[in-house]
Protein backbone atom coordinates (compact mmCIF):
# COMPACT_ATOMS: atom_id res chain seq x y z
CA UNK A 1 0.00 0.00 0.00
CA UNK A 2 1.33 3.45 -0.91
CA UNK A 3 2.52 5.62 1.96
CA UNK A 4 3.22 9.36 1.98
CA UNK A 5 6.52 10.72 3.19
CA UNK A 6 8.03 14.13 3.91
CA UNK A 7 4.72 15.84 4.50
CA UNK A 8 3.02 14.16 1.52
CA UNK A 9 5.65 15.45 -0.91
CA UNK A 10 6.66 11.91 -1.85
CA UNK A 11 4.97 8.53 -2.08
CA UNK A 12 6.24 5.00 -1.95
CA UNK A 13 6.14 1.69 -0.10
CA UNK A 14 7.23 0.90 3.44
CA UNK A 15 8.58 -2.56 4.25
CA UNK A 16 8.87 -4.04 7.74
CA UNK A 17 7.54 -2.80 11.06
CA UNK A 18 10.56 -0.99 12.47
CA UNK A 19 12.34 2.26 11.67
CA UNK A 20 13.49 2.03 8.04
CA UNK A 21 17.23 1.89 7.40
CA UNK A 22 17.13 1.20 3.63
CA UNK A 23 16.10 3.74 1.00
CA UNK A 24 15.57 2.40 -2.54
CA UNK A 25 15.42 4.54 -5.70
CA UNK A 26 14.19 3.03 -8.97
CA UNK A 27 15.18 3.49 -12.60
CA UNK A 28 13.78 5.58 -15.45
CA UNK A 29 10.19 4.64 -16.45
CA UNK A 30 10.03 2.34 -13.42
CA UNK A 31 8.54 2.68 -9.92
CA UNK A 32 8.90 1.45 -6.34
CA UNK A 33 7.41 -1.96 -7.15
CA UNK A 34 10.70 -3.01 -8.75
CA UNK A 35 12.06 -3.50 -5.23
CA UNK A 36 9.28 -5.73 -3.86
CA UNK A 37 11.29 -8.91 -4.34
CA UNK A 38 14.36 -7.28 -2.78
CA UNK A 39 12.77 -5.70 0.29
CA UNK A 40 9.58 -7.63 1.13
CA UNK A 41 11.36 -10.11 3.40
CA UNK A 42 11.44 -10.59 7.19
CA UNK A 43 13.86 -8.34 9.02
CA UNK A 44 14.05 -5.71 6.28
CA UNK A 45 12.89 -2.23 7.25
CA UNK A 46 12.93 -0.10 4.14
CA UNK A 47 11.33 2.61 2.02
CA UNK A 48 11.11 2.43 -1.79
CA UNK A 49 10.00 5.69 -3.37
CA UNK A 50 8.24 6.68 -6.56
CA UNK A 51 10.53 9.39 -7.90
CA UNK A 52 8.70 12.49 -9.18
CA UNK A 53 7.33 11.86 -12.65
CA UNK A 54 7.03 8.09 -12.19
CA UNK A 55 4.50 5.76 -10.62
CA UNK A 56 2.21 7.66 -8.27
CA UNK A 57 4.35 10.80 -8.15
CA UNK A 58 3.48 13.86 -10.26
CA UNK A 59 6.18 15.25 -12.51
CA UNK A 60 8.22 18.29 -11.45
CA UNK A 61 7.13 21.66 -12.75
CA UNK A 62 10.53 22.33 -14.30
CA UNK A 63 13.32 20.29 -15.86
CA UNK A 64 15.09 18.93 -12.80
CA UNK A 65 18.53 17.42 -12.81
CA UNK A 66 19.44 14.44 -10.64
CA UNK A 67 20.74 16.78 -7.91
CA UNK A 68 17.26 18.34 -7.71
CA UNK A 69 15.77 14.89 -7.30
CA UNK A 70 18.28 14.15 -4.54
CA UNK A 71 17.40 17.36 -2.71
CA UNK A 72 13.73 16.38 -2.71
CA UNK A 73 14.40 12.78 -1.68
CA UNK A 74 16.62 13.96 1.20
CA UNK A 75 13.51 15.04 3.10
CA UNK A 76 12.69 11.36 3.66
CA UNK A 77 15.90 10.84 5.65
CA UNK A 78 14.25 12.67 8.56
CA UNK A 79 11.80 9.75 8.89
CA UNK A 80 14.47 7.06 8.80
CA UNK A 81 17.19 5.58 11.02
CA UNK A 82 20.22 7.74 11.89
CA UNK A 83 22.31 5.92 9.29
CA UNK A 84 20.81 4.59 6.08
CA UNK A 85 21.77 2.27 3.24
CA UNK A 86 20.79 3.87 -0.09
CA UNK A 87 20.06 1.64 -3.09
CA UNK A 88 20.04 3.20 -6.55
CA UNK A 89 19.15 1.31 -9.69
CA UNK A 90 19.75 2.90 -13.11
CA UNK A 91 18.38 6.49 -13.00
CA UNK A 92 17.95 6.04 -9.26
CA UNK A 93 21.72 5.58 -9.08
CA UNK A 94 22.23 9.06 -10.51
CA UNK A 95 20.04 10.46 -7.74
CA UNK A 96 21.60 8.25 -5.07
CA UNK A 97 25.14 9.46 -5.77
CA UNK A 98 24.13 13.09 -5.20
CA UNK A 99 22.12 12.18 -2.10
CA UNK A 100 24.95 10.22 -0.50
CA UNK A 101 27.58 12.82 -1.36
CA UNK A 102 25.46 15.60 0.17
CA UNK A 103 24.54 13.80 3.41
CA UNK A 104 27.59 11.71 4.37
CA UNK A 105 26.80 11.67 8.10
CA UNK A 106 23.47 9.95 7.44
CA UNK A 107 24.81 7.24 5.14
CA UNK A 108 26.02 3.77 6.15
CA UNK A 109 26.56 2.59 2.60
CA UNK A 110 25.51 2.78 -1.03
CA UNK A 111 24.36 0.02 -3.39
CA UNK A 112 24.51 0.85 -7.10
CA UNK A 113 23.21 -1.33 -9.92
CA UNK A 114 23.02 -0.47 -13.61
CA UNK A 115 23.72 3.18 -12.82
CA UNK A 116 24.83 5.21 -15.90
CA UNK A 117 27.43 7.36 -14.15
CA UNK A 118 29.94 7.38 -17.01
CA UNK A 119 29.64 7.42 -20.75
CA UNK A 120 30.47 3.95 -21.93
CA UNK A 121 31.88 2.47 -25.14
CA UNK A 122 29.29 2.54 -27.88
CA UNK A 123 27.15 5.23 -26.26
CA UNK A 124 26.00 7.88 -28.68
CA UNK A 125 27.28 11.15 -27.26
CA UNK A 126 25.46 13.45 -29.69
CA UNK A 127 22.29 13.19 -31.79
CA UNK A 128 22.81 12.19 -35.41
CA UNK A 129 23.78 14.91 -37.86
CA UNK A 130 20.43 14.81 -39.68
CA UNK A 131 18.55 15.39 -36.46
CA UNK A 132 20.84 18.22 -35.37
CA UNK A 133 20.35 19.96 -38.71
CA UNK A 134 16.58 19.58 -38.47
CA UNK A 135 16.63 20.95 -34.93
CA UNK A 136 18.44 24.03 -36.17
CA UNK A 137 15.88 24.52 -38.92
CA UNK A 138 13.06 24.16 -36.41
CA UNK A 139 14.61 26.83 -34.21
CA UNK A 140 14.35 29.22 -37.17
CA UNK A 141 10.76 28.23 -37.84
CA UNK A 142 11.56 26.35 -41.06
CA UNK A 143 10.31 22.99 -39.79
CA UNK A 144 7.05 22.57 -37.88
CA UNK A 145 6.68 20.84 -34.53
CA UNK A 146 4.77 17.93 -36.03
CA UNK A 147 7.67 17.20 -38.35
CA UNK A 148 10.14 17.59 -35.50
CA UNK A 149 8.24 15.15 -33.33
CA UNK A 150 8.36 12.64 -36.14
CA UNK A 151 12.14 13.04 -36.25
CA UNK A 152 12.36 12.67 -32.48
CA UNK A 153 10.43 9.43 -32.72
CA UNK A 154 12.73 8.24 -35.49
CA UNK A 155 16.08 9.17 -33.98
CA UNK A 156 15.43 9.15 -30.25
CA UNK A 157 16.06 6.32 -27.81
CA UNK A 158 13.19 4.25 -26.41
CA UNK A 159 13.20 6.39 -23.27
CA UNK A 160 13.22 9.60 -25.28
CA UNK A 161 10.34 8.49 -27.50
CA UNK A 162 8.29 7.45 -24.49
CA UNK A 163 8.84 10.73 -22.62
CA UNK A 164 7.01 13.96 -23.25
CA UNK A 165 6.84 17.46 -21.85
CA UNK A 166 8.98 18.18 -18.83
CA UNK A 167 9.99 14.52 -18.43
CA UNK A 168 11.62 14.60 -21.85
CA UNK A 169 13.48 17.75 -20.81
CA UNK A 170 14.59 16.03 -17.60
CA UNK A 171 15.84 13.03 -19.56
CA UNK A 172 17.89 15.22 -21.88
CA UNK A 173 19.33 17.17 -18.95
CA UNK A 174 20.34 14.12 -16.93
CA UNK A 175 21.91 12.39 -19.91
CA UNK A 176 24.33 15.32 -20.17
CA UNK A 177 25.32 15.32 -16.49
CA UNK A 178 28.75 14.59 -15.07
CA UNK A 179 29.06 12.84 -11.71
CA UNK A 180 32.81 13.06 -11.12
CA UNK A 181 32.57 15.63 -8.32
CA UNK A 182 29.91 13.74 -6.38
CA UNK A 183 31.70 10.42 -6.85
CA UNK A 184 34.90 11.96 -5.48
CA UNK A 185 33.01 12.96 -2.33
CA UNK A 186 31.78 9.46 -1.53
CA UNK A 187 33.36 8.21 1.70
CA UNK A 188 31.08 5.29 2.53
CA UNK A 189 31.41 1.65 1.41
CA UNK A 190 29.85 1.03 -2.02
CA UNK A 191 28.44 -2.25 -3.29
CA UNK A 192 28.20 -2.59 -7.07
CA UNK A 193 25.75 -5.26 -8.27
CA UNK A 194 25.83 -5.61 -12.06
CA UNK A 195 24.55 -7.99 -14.68
CA UNK A 196 27.21 -9.16 -17.10
CA UNK A 197 24.55 -9.00 -19.83
CA UNK A 198 23.48 -5.41 -19.11
CA UNK A 199 23.25 -3.86 -22.57
CA UNK A 200 21.95 -0.51 -21.31
CA UNK A 201 24.76 0.20 -18.83
CA UNK A 202 27.54 -2.28 -19.55
CA UNK A 203 29.70 -3.96 -16.94
CA UNK A 204 32.57 -1.68 -18.02
CA UNK A 205 30.85 1.15 -16.12
CA UNK A 206 30.89 -0.88 -12.89
CA UNK A 207 34.51 -1.86 -13.43
CA UNK A 208 35.48 1.78 -13.81
CA UNK A 209 33.55 2.67 -10.67
CA UNK A 210 35.33 -0.08 -8.78
CA UNK A 211 38.66 1.35 -9.88
CA UNK A 212 37.83 4.92 -8.93
CA UNK A 213 36.01 4.47 -5.61
CA UNK A 214 38.08 3.82 -2.50
CA UNK A 215 35.68 1.34 -0.88
CA UNK A 216 33.92 -0.39 -3.76
CA UNK A 217 33.05 -4.08 -3.98
CA UNK A 218 31.79 -5.46 -7.29
CA UNK A 219 29.43 -8.42 -7.61
CA UNK A 220 28.96 -9.62 -11.20
CA UNK A 221 25.70 -11.50 -11.82
CA UNK A 222 26.10 -14.03 -14.67
CA UNK A 223 23.33 -13.87 -17.26
CA UNK A 224 21.60 -10.91 -15.62
CA UNK A 225 20.63 -7.89 -17.69
CA UNK A 226 19.74 -4.36 -16.69
CA UNK A 227 16.70 -4.97 -14.44
CA UNK A 228 18.61 -6.50 -11.55
CA UNK A 229 15.96 -5.77 -8.88
CA UNK A 230 13.69 -8.15 -10.79
CA UNK A 231 16.20 -10.77 -11.95
CA UNK A 232 18.70 -11.00 -9.07
CA UNK A 233 16.91 -9.61 -6.00
CA UNK A 234 18.87 -11.90 -3.71
CA UNK A 235 22.19 -10.38 -4.80
CA UNK A 236 20.91 -6.88 -4.09
CA UNK A 237 19.54 -8.00 -0.72
CA UNK A 238 22.89 -9.56 0.18
CA UNK A 239 24.68 -6.34 -0.76
CA UNK A 240 22.33 -4.36 1.48
CA UNK A 241 23.01 -6.78 4.31
CA UNK A 242 26.77 -6.31 4.01
CA UNK A 243 26.29 -2.59 4.60
CA UNK A 244 23.77 -2.80 7.43
CA UNK A 245 24.64 -0.26 10.15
Amino acid sequence: MLTSFAGSRLFGESYGAGTPWVLALHGWRRDHRDFDAVLAVPGMEAVALDLPGFGSAPAPDTAWGSADYAETVAAVLGEMAPRVVVVGHSFGGRVAVHLVASHPDRIAGLVLSGAPLFRFPGARARPRLGFRMARGLAARGLIGQERMEGLRQRYGSDDYRAASGVMRDILVRTLAENYDESLARLKCPVELVWGDDDTEVPLAVAERLQGELAQAHLVVCPGAGHLTPLTVPGELRAAIGRLRP
